[in-house]
């Protein structure tokens, strides 16, 4: 019997994966047998994270503190990465950020921080993980994670920056999946809506979120902890093949109206 989504040993980065939706997306990866590499900027959090992951699934982890917006750090990352395991097949660029204002209150300073991180250095990750491991070996999943406000605007609150940086990582992952397709490698996006995690529960369970679920989103309710994992699993895994430079939407339905 054929494994669709056996991931066994191979090996995936998963940045932003302090807490949340990376560290939900790397247990799924682990589940299927991935060795797992956490990076994120504070290394207490990723180190408790890989030695959860290990403790669980039984995989080999790795914790590599990373700010993806440090050219020269996101170099050393990847090579700690290589030099411990010797390949990468798979990224997930899940590290951002999120600016909050009316339009015409964002600072330049918010901008510039927004794209640097959301845009900036999704790309910078791609670039250092294709040169170091998936251009030599002639093949990589890459999994960037814009969101559904990459694809459209909101009322809901105010968030210019990162619509624009996400918008961006919506037309980089096509352009990268034009380039590297031949190679081998290919550059997809998940555009997560609003998922339920610990920093976010009380927001969404309030009154004024709860009625924008019931007005914008046609499922009526935001997203659960695993409703996001099947998508990086199937992006993630050798039977994607031919799946390249296309956005994934997992946002119950409200890009769909």
């Amino acid at each position: 019997m054929k494994s669709y989504f056996d991931l066994t040993d191979q090996v995936a980065i998963v940045t932003g994966a302090s807490g949340g939706l990376g560290v939900q997306m790397a247990k799924a990866l682990a589940n299927q047998g991935a060795k797992i590499v956490v990076m994120a900027r504070r290394q207490e959090k990723i180190d408790a994270v890989a030695a959860e992951i290990a403790d669980e699934f039984g995989v080999e982890t790795a914790a590599i503190r990373c700010d993806i917006t440090d050219t020269e750090v996101v170099h050393d990352a990847v090579k700690a990465t290589m030099d411990k395991f010797g390949r990468i097949d798979i990224l997930i660029n899940n590290a951002g950020t999120g600016a909050v204002a009316n339009a015409e209150d964002i600072t330049d300073e918010q901008f510039d921080n927004e794209l640097q991180i959301d845009l900036f250095g999704t790309f910078k990750m791609a670039r250092e993980v294709a040169n170091q491991a998936m251009l030599p070996a002639g093949y990589g999943r890459i999994i960037n994670i814009a969101s559904m406000y990459g694809l459209v605007g909101n009322k809901a609150l105010g968030s210019a920056p990162y619509h624009a940086a996400k918008g961006g990582v919506v037309n980089l992952t096509r352009a990268l999946a034009g380039e590297w397709g031949k190679k081998g490698i290919t550059v997809n996006a998940i555009c997560p809506g609003y998922f339920y995690t610990p920093l976010t529960q009380e927001t969404l369970d309030s009154e004024f979120f709860q009625e924008n679920a019931r007005w914008m989103i046609p499922m009526e309710r935001y997203g659960n902890e695993g409703e996001l994992d099947t998508a990086a699993i199937f992006l993630a895994s050798p039977a994607s093949s031919y799946v390249n430079g296309i956005m994934v939407p997992v946002d119950g339905g409200y890009t769909c109206i």
